[in-house]
Protein backbone atom coordinates (compact mmCIF):
# COMPACT_ATOMS: atom_id res chain seq x y z
CA UNK A 1 0.00 0.00 0.00
CA UNK A 2 2.92 2.56 0.73
CA UNK A 3 4.59 1.87 -2.38
CA UNK A 4 1.88 2.15 -4.01
CA UNK A 5 0.92 5.93 -2.62
CA UNK A 6 4.27 6.48 -3.39
CA UNK A 7 3.90 5.93 -7.02
CA UNK A 8 0.70 7.94 -6.91
CA UNK A 9 2.83 11.15 -5.30
CA UNK A 10 5.59 10.50 -7.76
CA UNK A 11 3.33 10.47 -10.48
CA UNK A 12 1.27 13.75 -9.21
CA UNK A 13 4.79 15.40 -8.65
CA UNK A 14 5.72 14.66 -12.31
CA UNK A 15 2.51 16.12 -13.63
CA UNK A 16 2.83 19.47 -11.77
CA UNK A 17 6.22 19.74 -12.93
CA UNK A 18 4.64 19.40 -16.74
CA UNK A 19 1.98 21.73 -16.27
CA UNK A 20 4.06 24.51 -14.47
CA UNK A 21 6.72 24.36 -17.29
CA UNK A 22 4.34 24.35 -20.68
CA UNK A 23 7.18 25.66 -22.92
CA UNK A 24 9.59 22.73 -21.71
CA UNK A 25 6.54 20.06 -22.93
CA UNK A 26 6.02 22.25 -26.18
CA UNK A 27 9.59 22.98 -27.11
CA UNK A 28 9.75 19.68 -29.29
CA UNK A 29 7.24 20.87 -31.56
CA UNK A 30 8.38 22.42 -34.63
CA UNK A 31 7.45 25.81 -35.89
CA UNK A 32 5.41 25.29 -39.23
CA UNK A 33 5.63 27.56 -42.08
CA UNK A 34 2.64 26.29 -44.69
CA UNK A 35 4.51 27.94 -48.10
CA UNK A 36 1.29 27.97 -51.08
CA UNK A 37 1.67 28.57 -54.36
CA UNK A 38 -0.06 27.59 -57.83
CA UNK A 39 2.94 26.60 -59.97
CA UNK A 40 4.16 23.31 -60.64
CA UNK A 41 7.14 22.23 -58.64
CA UNK A 42 9.94 21.88 -61.43
CA UNK A 43 9.05 25.83 -62.08
CA UNK A 44 11.71 27.85 -60.61
CA UNK A 45 9.08 29.39 -57.96
CA UNK A 46 8.65 25.75 -57.51
CA UNK A 47 12.34 24.59 -56.81
CA UNK A 48 12.94 27.76 -55.10
CA UNK A 49 9.93 27.47 -52.55
CA UNK A 50 11.64 23.54 -51.79
CA UNK A 51 15.24 25.18 -51.56
CA UNK A 52 14.12 27.53 -48.96
CA UNK A 53 12.54 24.69 -47.51
CA UNK A 54 15.59 22.62 -47.37
CA UNK A 55 17.45 25.54 -46.08
CA UNK A 56 14.89 26.67 -43.30
CA UNK A 57 14.71 22.51 -41.70
CA UNK A 58 19.02 22.33 -42.06
CA UNK A 59 19.76 25.53 -40.50
CA UNK A 60 17.19 25.69 -37.96
CA UNK A 61 18.23 21.75 -36.74
CA UNK A 62 14.21 20.77 -37.35
CA UNK A 63 13.11 23.69 -35.13
CA UNK A 64 11.09 24.91 -38.43
CA UNK A 65 9.22 22.72 -40.56
CA UNK A 66 8.53 24.32 -43.94
CA UNK A 67 5.29 22.35 -45.62
CA UNK A 68 5.26 23.27 -49.68
CA UNK A 69 1.93 23.18 -50.82
CA UNK A 70 2.45 23.17 -55.69
CA UNK A 71 -0.14 23.77 -58.21
CA UNK A 72 -2.84 25.28 -56.01
CA UNK A 73 -3.39 22.57 -53.66
CA UNK A 74 -4.04 24.83 -50.90
CA UNK A 75 -5.75 27.48 -52.60
CA UNK A 76 -6.64 28.86 -56.18
CA UNK A 77 -4.42 32.28 -56.84
CA UNK A 78 -7.47 34.52 -56.30
CA UNK A 79 -8.02 32.96 -52.71
CA UNK A 80 -4.66 32.71 -51.40
CA UNK A 81 -3.78 36.40 -50.77
CA UNK A 82 -6.93 36.57 -48.50
CA UNK A 83 -5.86 33.15 -46.50
CA UNK A 84 -2.68 35.12 -46.07
CA UNK A 85 -3.59 38.04 -44.10
CA UNK A 86 -6.07 35.59 -42.06
CA UNK A 87 -3.17 33.53 -40.99
CA UNK A 88 -4.34 30.10 -42.71
CA UNK A 89 -1.16 29.74 -44.31
CA UNK A 90 2.03 31.99 -43.27
CA UNK A 91 3.79 32.30 -46.78
CA UNK A 92 2.98 33.12 -50.79
CA UNK A 93 4.71 33.60 -53.60
CA UNK A 94 2.11 35.37 -55.81
CA UNK A 95 3.18 37.22 -59.15
CA UNK A 96 3.74 40.96 -58.73
CA UNK A 97 0.19 41.24 -60.07
CA UNK A 98 -1.59 39.78 -57.68
CA UNK A 99 -0.86 42.99 -55.61
CA UNK A 100 -3.04 45.61 -57.37
CA UNK A 101 -6.46 44.30 -56.67
CA UNK A 102 -5.30 43.92 -52.55
CA UNK A 103 -4.47 47.31 -53.06
CA UNK A 104 -1.13 48.37 -53.62
CA UNK A 105 -1.57 48.62 -57.40
CA UNK A 106 1.96 50.37 -57.91
CA UNK A 107 3.22 46.74 -57.92
CA UNK A 108 1.12 46.55 -61.47
CA UNK A 109 3.83 49.07 -62.90
CA UNK A 110 6.20 45.58 -63.29
CA UNK A 111 2.98 44.20 -66.02
CA UNK A 112 3.53 47.71 -68.31
CA UNK A 113 4.65 46.27 -71.57
CA UNK A 114 8.67 46.60 -72.32
CA UNK A 115 8.67 48.50 -69.25
CA UNK A 116 11.94 46.60 -68.37
CA UNK A 117 14.18 46.39 -71.39
CA UNK A 118 16.87 43.91 -69.90
CA UNK A 119 18.23 41.74 -67.13
CA UNK A 120 20.30 43.96 -65.95
CA UNK A 121 17.48 46.96 -65.67
CA UNK A 122 15.02 44.14 -63.99
CA UNK A 123 17.93 43.57 -61.15
CA UNK A 124 18.49 47.18 -60.84
CA UNK A 125 15.08 47.92 -59.60
CA UNK A 126 14.00 44.56 -57.78
CA UNK A 127 17.37 44.94 -55.16
CA UNK A 128 17.40 48.62 -55.19
CA UNK A 129 15.48 51.24 -53.49
CA UNK A 130 12.11 51.62 -56.01
CA UNK A 131 12.02 47.58 -55.53
CA UNK A 132 12.50 47.66 -51.24
CA UNK A 133 10.30 50.72 -51.52
CA UNK A 134 7.05 49.04 -53.41
CA UNK A 135 7.70 45.90 -50.39
CA UNK A 136 6.92 48.42 -47.62
CA UNK A 137 3.88 49.44 -49.20
CA UNK A 138 2.32 46.03 -48.25
CA UNK A 139 3.49 46.37 -44.53
CA UNK A 140 0.09 48.00 -44.35
CA UNK A 141 -2.04 45.21 -45.29
CA UNK A 142 -0.62 42.81 -42.46
CA UNK A 143 1.94 41.42 -44.94
CA UNK A 144 6.28 41.75 -45.29
CA UNK A 145 8.06 41.60 -48.31
CA UNK A 146 10.86 39.29 -48.32
CA UNK A 147 12.59 38.93 -51.29
CA UNK A 148 11.57 39.18 -55.37
CA UNK A 149 11.96 35.95 -57.41
CA UNK A 150 12.05 36.00 -61.67
CA UNK A 151 9.97 33.56 -63.88
CA UNK A 152 11.50 36.08 -66.97
CA UNK A 153 10.00 37.21 -69.68
CA UNK A 154 6.74 36.39 -71.60
CA UNK A 155 5.41 34.43 -74.82
CA UNK A 156 1.94 34.89 -76.40
CA UNK A 157 0.02 31.85 -77.62
CA UNK A 158 -3.04 31.30 -79.47
CA UNK A 159 -3.89 28.91 -82.02
CA UNK A 160 -3.48 31.09 -84.90
CA UNK A 161 -0.04 32.70 -85.70
CA UNK A 162 0.35 36.50 -83.70
CA UNK A 163 2.95 38.55 -85.59
CA UNK A 164 1.70 41.51 -85.95
CA UNK A 165 -1.05 43.63 -83.03
CA UNK A 166 -3.73 43.01 -85.98
CA UNK A 167 -3.43 39.20 -85.67
CA UNK A 168 -4.90 39.96 -82.03
CA UNK A 169 -7.80 41.29 -82.88
CA UNK A 170 -11.10 39.44 -81.12
CA UNK A 171 -9.19 37.10 -79.63
CA UNK A 172 -9.88 36.08 -76.16
CA UNK A 173 -7.16 36.04 -74.16
CA UNK A 174 -6.48 34.49 -70.48
CA UNK A 175 -4.93 37.22 -67.77
CA UNK A 176 -4.27 37.70 -64.35
CA UNK A 177 -6.37 40.58 -62.88
CA UNK A 178 -4.22 43.39 -63.61
CA UNK A 179 -5.66 46.69 -64.88
CA UNK A 180 -2.64 46.45 -66.53
CA UNK A 181 -2.48 43.81 -68.57
CA UNK A 182 -6.12 43.96 -69.14
CA UNK A 183 -5.45 47.69 -70.74
CA UNK A 184 -2.61 45.59 -72.98
CA UNK A 185 -4.99 43.35 -74.40
CA UNK A 186 -7.53 45.96 -75.11
CA UNK A 187 -4.12 48.28 -77.12
CA UNK A 188 -4.00 44.78 -79.44
CA UNK A 189 -7.41 44.58 -79.96
CA UNK A 190 -8.10 41.44 -78.13
CA UNK A 191 -10.48 40.75 -75.35
CA UNK A 192 -8.78 40.06 -71.86
CA UNK A 193 -10.58 36.87 -69.56
CA UNK A 194 -9.32 37.31 -66.51
CA UNK A 195 -8.76 33.32 -64.82
CA UNK A 196 -7.13 31.57 -62.55
CA UNK A 197 -3.67 29.88 -63.30
CA UNK A 198 -5.07 26.44 -62.51
CA UNK A 199 -8.14 26.73 -64.91
CA UNK A 200 -6.22 27.90 -67.69
CA UNK A 201 -5.27 24.72 -69.07
CA UNK A 202 -8.91 23.84 -69.98
CA UNK A 203 -10.33 26.55 -70.85
CA UNK A 204 -7.40 26.55 -73.70
CA UNK A 205 -8.80 22.98 -74.19
CA UNK A 206 -11.65 23.56 -74.78
CA UNK A 207 -11.75 26.86 -76.59
CA UNK A 208 -13.20 29.05 -73.95
CA UNK A 209 -10.59 31.39 -73.88
CA UNK A 210 -8.14 30.96 -77.36
CA UNK A 211 -4.86 32.23 -75.85
CA UNK A 212 -3.05 33.60 -73.34
CA UNK A 213 0.60 34.72 -72.11
CA UNK A 214 3.20 32.85 -69.82
CA UNK A 215 6.89 32.85 -69.50
CA UNK A 216 8.14 29.49 -71.48
CA UNK A 217 8.49 27.62 -68.29
CA UNK A 218 5.16 28.44 -66.94
CA UNK A 219 3.45 27.06 -70.12
CA UNK A 220 5.77 24.06 -70.45
CA UNK A 221 4.86 22.85 -66.92
CA UNK A 222 1.29 23.16 -67.01
CA UNK A 223 1.23 21.66 -70.50
CA UNK A 224 -0.21 24.50 -72.86
CA UNK A 225 1.82 23.62 -75.48
CA UNK A 226 -0.16 20.64 -75.94
CA UNK A 227 -3.08 23.31 -76.72
CA UNK A 228 -1.67 26.28 -78.37
CA UNK A 229 -0.96 25.45 -82.01
CA UNK A 230 1.22 28.84 -81.91
CA UNK A 231 3.24 31.49 -79.66
CA UNK A 232 5.28 34.19 -80.37
CA UNK A 233 8.87 34.80 -78.53
CA UNK A 234 7.50 38.70 -77.70
CA UNK A 235 9.47 39.19 -74.67
CA UNK A 236 6.94 41.92 -74.32
CA UNK A 237 6.71 41.46 -70.72
CA UNK A 238 7.52 40.13 -67.59
CA UNK A 239 6.20 38.26 -64.93
CA UNK A 240 7.85 37.88 -61.27
CA UNK A 241 6.98 36.84 -57.66
CA UNK A 242 7.52 38.22 -54.52
CA UNK A 243 8.14 35.97 -51.55
CA UNK A 244 5.13 37.41 -49.01
CA UNK A 245 4.71 36.29 -45.08
CA UNK A 246 2.14 36.75 -42.49
CA UNK A 247 3.22 40.01 -40.65
CA UNK A 248 2.15 39.15 -37.28
CA UNK A 249 3.23 35.60 -37.56
CA UNK A 250 6.73 36.95 -38.79
CA UNK A 251 7.30 39.67 -36.31
CA UNK A 252 6.26 36.54 -33.35
CA UNK A 253 9.39 34.46 -34.42
CA UNK A 254 12.10 34.16 -32.17
CA UNK A 255 14.68 36.43 -33.17
CA UNK A 256 17.23 33.79 -34.28
CA UNK A 257 15.11 31.97 -35.44
CA UNK A 258 13.97 35.11 -37.84
CA UNK A 259 17.34 35.81 -38.56
CA UNK A 260 18.26 32.50 -39.86
CA UNK A 261 15.03 32.40 -41.78
CA UNK A 262 15.90 35.89 -43.32
CA UNK A 263 19.55 34.08 -44.24
CA UNK A 264 17.89 30.97 -46.13
CA UNK A 265 15.72 33.32 -48.06
CA UNK A 266 18.50 35.29 -49.57
CA UNK A 267 20.18 32.08 -50.41
CA UNK A 268 16.96 30.45 -51.72
CA UNK A 269 16.18 34.24 -53.80
CA UNK A 270 19.51 34.31 -55.08
CA UNK A 271 19.18 30.30 -56.40
CA UNK A 272 15.73 30.83 -57.78
CA UNK A 273 16.92 33.55 -59.85
CA UNK A 274 19.94 31.65 -61.26
CA UNK A 275 17.71 29.14 -62.45
CA UNK A 276 14.99 31.26 -64.27
CA UNK A 277 17.02 31.77 -67.25
CA UNK A 278 18.12 28.24 -67.63
CA UNK A 279 14.44 26.35 -66.67
CA UNK A 280 13.29 29.09 -69.18
CA UNK A 281 14.84 28.38 -71.99
CA UNK A 282 15.14 24.56 -71.43
CA UNK A 283 11.44 24.54 -71.56
CA UNK A 284 11.26 26.64 -74.73
CA UNK A 285 13.81 23.90 -76.05
CA UNK A 286 11.76 20.81 -74.93
CA UNK A 287 8.30 22.64 -76.42
CA UNK A 288 10.31 22.91 -80.04
CA UNK A 289 11.22 19.84 -79.76
CA UNK A 290 7.46 18.22 -79.00
CA UNK A 291 6.80 20.05 -82.31
CA UNK A 292 3.32 20.60 -81.14
CA UNK A 293 3.52 24.33 -80.89
CA UNK A 294 5.36 26.18 -83.68
CA UNK A 295 7.02 29.21 -82.30
CA UNK A 296 7.69 32.50 -84.27
CA UNK A 297 11.01 35.19 -84.19
CA UNK A 298 10.13 38.62 -84.12
CA UNK A 299 11.79 40.60 -87.13
CA UNK A 300 12.95 43.60 -85.87
CA UNK A 301 10.43 45.63 -88.12
CA UNK A 302 7.57 43.20 -86.32
CA UNK A 303 8.99 44.12 -82.91
CA UNK A 304 8.48 47.86 -83.83
CA UNK A 305 4.75 47.41 -84.91
CA UNK A 306 4.34 45.70 -81.35
CA UNK A 307 5.88 48.47 -78.92
CA UNK A 308 3.81 51.25 -81.21
CA UNK A 309 0.78 49.36 -80.27
CA UNK A 310 1.77 48.67 -76.79
CA UNK A 311 3.72 51.75 -75.81
CA UNK A 312 0.53 53.78 -75.11
CA UNK A 313 -0.39 51.94 -72.28
CA UNK A 314 2.44 53.15 -70.00
CA UNK A 315 0.41 56.77 -70.50
CA UNK A 316 -2.64 55.40 -69.97
CA UNK A 317 -1.67 53.90 -66.58
CA UNK A 318 1.02 56.84 -65.64
CA UNK A 319 -2.35 57.44 -62.76
CA UNK A 320 -2.39 54.21 -61.71
CA UNK A 321 0.69 53.27 -60.81
CA UNK A 322 2.27 56.37 -60.14
CA UNK A 323 4.35 58.90 -62.28
CA UNK A 324 7.42 59.38 -60.43
CA UNK A 325 7.52 55.66 -59.88
CA UNK A 326 6.97 55.33 -63.67
CA UNK A 327 9.77 57.60 -63.85
CA UNK A 328 12.29 55.79 -61.54
CA UNK A 329 12.05 52.28 -64.15
CA UNK A 330 12.75 54.26 -66.75
CA UNK A 331 16.06 55.79 -64.96
CA UNK A 332 16.78 52.09 -63.96
CA UNK A 333 16.41 50.75 -67.24
CA UNK A 334 18.69 53.83 -68.94
CA UNK A 335 21.47 53.25 -66.60
CA UNK A 336 21.57 49.72 -66.88
CA UNK A 337 21.81 50.22 -70.73
CA UNK A 338 24.53 52.96 -70.38
CA UNK A 339 25.98 50.43 -67.46
CA UNK A 340 26.17 47.68 -70.53
CA UNK A 341 27.18 49.90 -73.33
CA UNK A 342 30.33 51.20 -71.59
CA UNK A 343 33.57 49.39 -72.47
CA UNK A 344 34.83 47.65 -69.87
CA UNK A 345 38.09 49.11 -68.34
CA UNK A 346 41.08 47.88 -69.08
CA UNK A 347 43.10 46.28 -66.06
CA UNK A 348 46.95 47.46 -65.71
Amino acid sequence: MRFHLKCLSLLAGAAALMAALPGQALAADPIVIKFSHVVAPNTPKGKGAEFFKKLAEERTKGAVKVEVYPNSQLYKDKEEMEMLQLGAVQMLAPSLAKFGPLGVKEFEVFDLPYILPSKEALRSVTEGPVGQGLLKKLEGKGIIGLGYWDNGFKVMSANKPLKSPADFKGQKMRIQSSKVLEAEMKALGALPQVMAFSEVYQALQTGVVDGTENPPSNMFTQKMHEVQKHATLSNHGYLGYAVIVNKKFWEGLPADIRAILEGAMNEATRYANAIAETENAEALAAMKASGKTEFYELSAAEKDAWRKALLPVHQEMEARVGKDLLKAFYAEGEKASATAAAPAKKVK
